[in-house]
């Protein structure tokens, strides 16, 4: 990889799209980051922002024409009418202008695919036994993007990762868990004791700069796991809790009061909110203990980008403006708990 290497960022204003951009500038690749029109851009050094919608292919792929990568930061809205209506579109949107360029497409992914049997560890080629409508949708959208590999036309790494947190706001993280942090309580969707994978996104984006770097190394279509951490929610009461003593939101030798997510409120709720609905289908990830072996990610970089978790955590609170003197949205405790402690 070279200072002139380029790459082609979709949906570079979401969470995701938004630590690519960080991660590929910071690297000394020439960014260029689609956003839709009418969105703000920001000014970060070597990224060129271009407002045009996803499927505009040909001003895409004329004002990146020398991009030899493309990261798919594109998502639909977190409801089943959005995915059953977007998803499909806006996979294909990268495939075209993946094809134009003659590049390679990078994809995040999620262990939707692998479903409620999934074992405790993930492997690259675990069995994907799907068990919710998302989850099958993640399967089709790899499938799509792996047919157009097929005819050498362009690549394509798919790089699962656990539940999203870091750069920004969205995540389970900030909607549920720290909602009221600031008055030492933690909200976790499920039991205390269950290990589950998490990616840190600056992370998790700094990998695909790893691996977009090998790619001349890579067969059509590769899949990567990024092992990321594997916590329970007492990892993150831990580290919370030091985080907390430090701020001043415990007093002196204080303990972080730990609720549980009311998921009978939540389908009560899904009755009427969609995205409540989506939510509950995800349920069996709280309870079903699960970790991302990246064998294929060591075996090709050597080690992935980690940052350790107090710091990630504490960077990722910081992005969320939890340390600001002004900050009142954490503040609010959260409608959809029950103590249990």
């Amino acid at each position: 990889m070279t200072q002139t290497s380029t790459v082609l960022i979709l949906g570079a204003r979401g969470r995701f799209g938004s630590a690519a951009v960080r991660a590929f500038a910071r690297a000394g690749w020439q960014v260029h980051a689609q956003m839709r029109p009418g969105a703000s851009a920001l000014a970060i050094a070597g990224v060129t922002w271009l407002a045009a919608e996803p499927g505009d292919t040909a001003l895409l792929a004329a004002a990146a024409r020398d991009a030899t990568v493309v990261i798919q930061g594109l998502s639909p809205a977190y409801t089943h009418k959005a995915w059953r209506k977007d998803m499909p579109g806006l996979t294909q949107a990268a495939i075209d202008v993946t094809r134009a360029l003659g590049a390679t497409l990078m994809l995040p992914a999620s262990i939707y695919n692998f479903g409620e049997t999934m074992p405790s560890l993930l492997r690259e080629d675990t069995a994907q036994a799907a068990s919710t409508f998302k989850g099958r949708m993640r399967i089709a959208s790899e499938a799509q993007v792996r047919a157009a590999t097929q005819d050498g036309r362009m690549k394509a790494v798919v790089i699962r990762g656990g539940d999203f947190f870091g750069s920004g706001s969205g995540s389970w993280l900030d909607e549920v868990m720290i909602k009221a942090i600031r008055r030492g309580s933690l909200t976790y969707p499920g039991p205390m004791n269950v290990p589950t994978a998490w990616a840190y996104l600056p992370d998790m984006a700094r990998s695909f700069v790893e691996v977009a770097g090998r790619r001349h190394d890579l067969p059509a279509f590769e899949t990567f796991h990024f092992a990321g951490y594997s916590l329970t929610g007492q990892d993150w009461a831990d580290a919370l809790r030091v985080i907390a003593l430090g701020r001043g939101w415990l007093p002196a030798g204080g303990q972080l009061r730990t609720t549980s997510l009311s998921w009978l409120m939540m389908r009560a709720l899904g009755l009427v909110m969609p995205k409540m609905a989506a939510l509950c289908e995800m349920r069996y990830q709280w309870r079903t203990p699960h970790a991302l072996l990246n064998t294929r990610m060591a075996a090709l970089t050597g080690r992935e980008p980690h940052t350790a978790f107090p710091d990630a955590l504490h960077t990722a609170l910081a992005d969320l403006g939890l340390f600001s003197s002004t900050t009142t949205g954490a503040a609010s405790a959260p409608a959809l708990t029950r103590s249990t402690s």
